[in-house]
C-alpha cells in the first residue's frame, strides 16, 4: 500500500530527534561563512549554530544538532579573497581529526603554490557534513 506518512515529532532514546539527523544519506549540516574581517559572518546555515575563528585561515564549526558520532564526511570549498596569483591550489581541510567531535569540527583553509603555502581567511568558505 502506497501512502504518506506524516509525523510532527520524531523521538529516539535521548529525545526529539531532528528529521534530517534520523536518515542516513543526507547531508547533516552545511554552512556558507565569511571570514575575511577577522569575525566570522554566517552568511547561510544548517544545523550549524555558530563558527568560530581560531586564528588565520583556522576556524571551528559548531552544530547546533549533534552528529550521531564523529566520524562524518565534510566537503568544502572556498574562495580565493583578493587573489590573483595564478598557480595557487586553495583548499578547505580537516584541521586535524582529534580536533572533530559530535559537536564540532575544526577545519583549515590553506593556499598552495611553487611560492610557497599557508592559511588564510578566504571570502566565502563553504561546507557540508555528512553521516549516519
Amino acid at each position: 500500500m502506497a501512502g504518506k506518512l506524516t509525523i510532527s515529532t520524531l523521538n529516539d532514546s535521548s529525545g526529539v530527534l531532528a528529521t534530517q539527523n534520523g536518515m542516513t544519506g543526507v547531508g547533516k549540516a552545511w554552512a556558507n561563512f565569511n571570514p575575511s574581517s577577522g569575525t566570522v559572518v554566517l552568511n547561510n546555515s544548517f544545523n550549524v549554530s555558530s563558527v568560530t575563528r581560531n586564528a588565520t585561515g583556522d576556524y571551528t564549526v559548531n552544530f547546533t544538532t549533534a552528529m550521531p558520532n564523529a566520524n562524518y564526511v565534510m566537503s568544502g570549498s572556498i574562495g580565493n579573497g583578493t587573489s590573483t596569483t595564478d598557480g595557487v591550489a586553495w583548499v578547505v581541510s580537516f584541521q586535524s581529526t582529534t580536533n572533530t567531535t559530535t559537536s564540532s569540527c575544526r577545519i583549515i583553509a590553506s593556499y598552495g603554490s611553487n611560492a610557497g603555502r599557508g592559511l588564510f581567511d578566504p571570502n566565502p568558505v563553504t561546507v557540508a557534513f555528512f553521516g549516519n
